[in-house]
């Protein structure tokens, strides 16, 4: 299995030039636009996808995420349809490393050694960890890697010194740290103390460091670009999903991937 992750992270000539890695709920507003959505995001210069698997009580998520999350499900993105949908994306050339976030809930319920193996085959690159109880991530984390799978878990600005180290070292994937604690959603600024823990986690480990929630603007991005290895945009960008939910599906693949290319500008600011 091919390494996109790292690759993705070490591309030479991008000179440390964080990655932006767009949210987008697998299912929203329909299975079928999968494929457009993320090919329209490829080309708009994102540099790895977090793909968001429905779930009925999300734990972190705002309003607009949780929303997403109820239609997706409403419109029958179940975890098989989802993985053949991501299948068929790697099949005709899609490139990108997948990130999905998926709840311990759902992992349990389908089996932790099948879902792992079914987010393997389909092209799947790793796994965001969102609410994964500490003690029990270890066997987890061992069980994604005999499948190639990356492990991603969350460090929050509250998050004491001795449990970020234990986190950070389970990371295979990079560290998803949040700008802000409480659940996503678009903030006007970020907090004053995104560089100095952000500085703090780099000497705990070796791996790339993403930074989500509340960020929505090319400002933002370009703010975050020097400090960070990925710049995760989550509700932004399923608000303009559903700003363009009349037009035909084309259109809102092409939106999205406007939007994204907007973002991206911010990285080279």
């Amino acid at each position: 299995m091919t390494d996109r992750l790292s690759a993705a992270f070490a591309a030479p000539g991008r000179n440390r030039r964080a990655l932006l890695c767009p949210f987008v709920t697998a299912g929203y507003p329909t299975v079928d636009l999968l494929g457009p959505m993320l090919e329209s995001l490829q080309q708009a210069g994102a540099g790895c996808i977090e793909l968001g698997i429905p779930f009925s009580d999300p734990i972190a998520d705002g309003p607009t995420i949780q929303e997403s999350y109820r239609l997706a499900l409403q419109n029958g993105a179940t975890v098989p349809r989802i993985m053949q949908a991501v299948e068929k994306i790697r099949s005709v050339g899609f490139s990108l490393p997948i990130m999905a976030m998926a709840s311990f809930s759902i992992i349990f319920k389908h089996g932790a050694d099948s879902f792992a193996a079914a987010c393997a085959n389909s092209g799947i690159d790793g796994l965001i960890l969102p609410d994964v109880p500490l003690e029990e991530a270890p066997a987890l984390v061992a069980l994604l890697d005999k499948y190639q799978l990356k492990s991603s878990l969350l460090i929050a600005p509250t998050t004491m010194p001795d449990r970020r180290a234990k986190i950070a070292a389970l990371c295979t994937g990079f560290i998803y740290y949040l700008s802000v604690t409480g659940i996503t959603g678009e903030r006007q600024s970020l907090p004053a103390d995104v560089p100095l823990n952000l500085k703090a986690l780099r000497v705990m480990t070796p791996h790339p460091i993403c930074v989500g929630f509340g960020i929505s603007r090319p400002d933002q991005v370009a703010e975050l670009a020097p400090l960070a290895d990925g710049i995760i945009v989550g509700s932004a960008i399923i608000k303009t999903i559903t700003r363009e939910l009349a037009r035909p599906a084309p259109d809102v693949a092409a939106a999205v991937g406007s939007f994204t290319a907007e973002l991206a500008a911010g990285l080279t600011q």
